[in-house]
C-alpha cells in the first residue's frame, strides 16, 4: 500500500435529509472537515465510514465565507489512519493530484489530474484549480498529492465550470483548526461572513462589524417534512437514531440486525418499506417460489427482482395522517424486525445466499 492509498479510510461520506457529500476525518483532533454547504441547515448529521459503519456528529464550526464546516463525531475512530497537510506555498502548477470522495452519493471514488492553477481567484477567494473531476458529492472531500498529503478541500459549488475542479487551500482549514481554542466546549458557532468573528448565538447583525447576517441560512435548522415527522417516530420503537438513518429527502436506510431496510417515498404517492433479503439459490427453486407465493408474512409482501428476494410494505401517503397512523407505524417497525428474521430463514431453509449489503458480521 502506497502513501496515497493509506489515507483512503479517512475519507468519509456525510448524509443528511438534503443529500450527501464527502468529508475528511482528522484523527489528531478527532474532528471531521467538510464543506459548509454539505451540512447547511443541520446541527447534527451522520457520516458513513468505508467499512459501512454509520455514526452521528455535531456541527461545531461553520464558516460560510470559505465554505468550511468542522464536525465533532460522537465516537472516536481509533482504526482510522493519520493524515497530514501540505501548505499552499509548496504547491506548483502541473503537480499531480487526486480528488477523493463520494460523487453523486456513489461508493468511494478517486479521480486524478494535475494542478492547473495554484492561485485561482473566484468570488474573492483563492482556490487551487485542477482538471481532476469534482462532481456533486465530492464536496468536502480532500484534494491530495501523490504522497497522500492533504493540500485542499474540494468544492463543487462552481457548477458551471466545465472540466475544472476547485479546492480551498488547506491553509485556510488549518486557520480554522487553530482557532478552536475560542470554542473549548465545541458548541455550534458561526464565523461572520464579513469579519470572521465567531458567533455563538443567533443574531441579526454581527456585534463585531455590524454586518447583516442570513439568519435562516446560518442559524436555523431545516424543518422536517410531515412524512419525516411520521417516519422518524418509528425509530423510537427500533431504538435507532433517525439521524443515522437519513440518506436524503424522505429517504432512510438502516440495518436491523443483518438486514438492510429502506423507507422511502415513491412518486409522491406512496411510502415504501423494503428490505433486500437473499439471492435466489441454484436448487429447490420450485419449493422456494411456492413459499414466496403463499405469502405467509402478511401484511407484508415477498417478491423477487433481479434474482434477489425482497420483503416490502406499501402505504398511500394519504393514509399516514388518518386514523390508521399508529397501525401503519407499527407495521413499519414490524417490517424491519421481520426482515431480520426472514433473511436468516431463507439462508437456513433454502440455502439462499445473503444479499450483498447484508451485515453478516453481526449474525449469530
Amino acid at each position: 500500500m502506497n502513501e496515497l492509498e493509506s489515507i483512503f479510510p479517512a475519507i468519509i461520506k456525510i448524509n443528511t435529509s438534503e443529500g450527501s457529500g464527502s468529508g475528511l476525518y482528522y484523527k489528531k483532533l478527532h474532528l471531521i472537515i467538510t464543506n459548509f454547504h454539505v451540512i447547511s441547515g443541520f446541527r447534527r448529521v451522520a457520516f458513513e465510514t468505508q467499512s459501512k459503519e454509520t455514526i452521528s456528529a455535531d456541527v461545531i464550526i461553520v464558516n460560510p465565507l470559505i465554505d468550511i464546516a468542522i464536525l465533532k463525531p460522537h465516537k472516536h475512530l481509533d482504526s482510522m489512519p493519520e493524515v497530514s497537510f501540505l501548505k499552499h506555498k509548496y504547491l506548483k502548477n502541473m503537480d499531480k493530484v487526486s480528488v477523493l470522495g463520494y460523487p453523486y452519493g456513489m461508493p468511494f471514488t478517486i479521480t486524478e489530474g494535475i494542478i492547473s492553477s495554484v492561485n485561482q481567484l473566484l468570488g474573492g477567494q483563492k482556490y487551487i484549480q485542477t482538471d481532476a473531476a469534482v462532481n456533486p458529492g465530492n464536496s468536502g472531500g480532500p484534494l491530495v498529492n501523490n504522497n497522500g498529503k492533504i493540500i485542499g478541500i474540494t468544492t463543487s459549488k462552481f457548477s458551471n465550470a466545465d472540466n475544472m475542479g476547485f479546492a480551498l487551500p488547506i491553509d485556510r482549514v488549518i486557520d480554522e483548526l487553530d482557532a478552536l481554542d475560542q470554542n473549548p466546549n465545541y458548541i455550534y458557532s458561526v464565523k461572520c461572513p464579513s469579519c470572521n468573528f465567531p458567533l455563538y448565538e443567533e443574531t441579526e447583525y454581527c456585534p463585531n462589524c455590524g454586518n447583516e447576517l442570513d439568519i435562516e441560512n446560518l442559524f436555523k435548522e431545516t424543518p422536517k417534512t410531515y412524512i419525516a415527522v411520521f417516519v422518524e417516530e418509528v425509530f423510537k420503537d427500533l431504538n435507532l437514531d433517525p439521524v443515522i438513518a437519513r440518506k436524503g429527502l424522505d429517504y432512510w436506510e438502516f440495518y436491523q440486525g443483518s438486514a438492510q431496510v429502506r423507507y422511502f417515498v415513491y412518486r409522491n404517492n406512496y411510502l415504501f418499506a423494503v428490505s433486500p433479503l437473499n439471492k435466489l439459490p441454484k436448487n429447490r427453486l420450485l419449493e422456494l417460489y411456492e413459499y414466496i407465493l403463499s405469502n405467509k408474512v402478511e401484511p407484508f409482501l415477498l417478491g423477487i427482482s433481479d434474482s434477489v428476494i425482497y420483503i416490502s410494505y406499501r402505504i398511500n401517503l394519504s393514509d399516514i395522517q388518518g386514523e390508521d397512523k399508529s397501525k401503519i407505524q407499527k407495521n413499519l417497525v414490524n417490517l424491519a424486525l421481520k426482515a431480520d428474521e426472514m433473511d436468516n430463514f431463507f439462508y437456513e431453509k433454502y440455502q439462499c445466499e445473503y444479499y450483498d449489503n447484508s451485515k453478516l458480521d453481526i449474525q449469530t
